[in-house]
């Protein structure tokens, strides 16, 4: 069954040679082989403010520039998205992108003037993939510090939106990659493209 797709790349430096470009294309191109409608998102190509107070976040009309974004996140049934783990979680630009789209009316809803409760979910129903590449050997970052930067994503932002489930593919050891290994990387986000998972 043909699924929405939306990814997200999540590397600021806008040079088209970075592997993560290569990893998202790779998916891009494997979901739409299998008739998945894909809208990519390159958050280097945007220009949009950080958010610097609780009032900006809650009640500021999001930028113009980001409109479309939001947009793409309401409408996409499985969420991908590719970056590098920068001091241990995302870089900077994304989390600032993910605060300005993941706002109040778009993500979650506050409870109701003078009720008490939780927020409620907005996003709910939709997956998502996290695509992170790292220096390190990915199985270091999973077990010695419990991939603690891509767990906040997932609990953080994903799940208290409502997006579940979130599944993680981790490539490590990046800088010194072989060009067969690099080429075995994009062949396997091909196939998960093809599945949309």
């Amino acid at each position: 069954m043909p699924r929405r797709i939306l990814i997200i790349v999540g590397h600021p430096d806008s040079n088209p040679k970075r592997l993560c470009r290569a990893l998202a294309e790779a998916y891009a191109d494997g979901a739409r082989s299998a008739r998945h409608e894909v809208r990519l998102i390159d958050i280097a190509t945007l220009d949009f403010p950080i958010l610097r107070t609780m009032a900006e976040f809650a009640d500021r009309p999001l930028p113009i520039t980001l409109e479309d974004a939001a947009q793409a996140l309401k409408d996409a049934e499985h969420l991908v998205f590719v970056f590098p783990l920068w001091l241990g979680t995302m870089p900077a630009l994304l989390k600032a992108f993910l605060e300005q789209v993941m706002r109040p009316g778009v993500a979650f809803a506050y409870p109701e003037a003078g009720k008490s409760g939780f927020a409620k979910t907005l996003l709910k129903g939709r997956s998502a993939r996290v695509v992170v590449t790292m220096g390190m050997p990915a199985s270091f970052y999973r077990f010695w510090y419990l991939g603690h930067g891509i767990a906040g994503l997932r609990r953080n932002i994903l799940n208290f939106v409502g997006i579940s489930p979130v599944r993680e593919t981790l490539f490590g050891m990046v800088e010194g990659a072989s060009e067969v290994k690099r080429r075995k990387w994009i062949s396997a986000m091909h196939a998960l493209g093809k599945k949309a998972g």
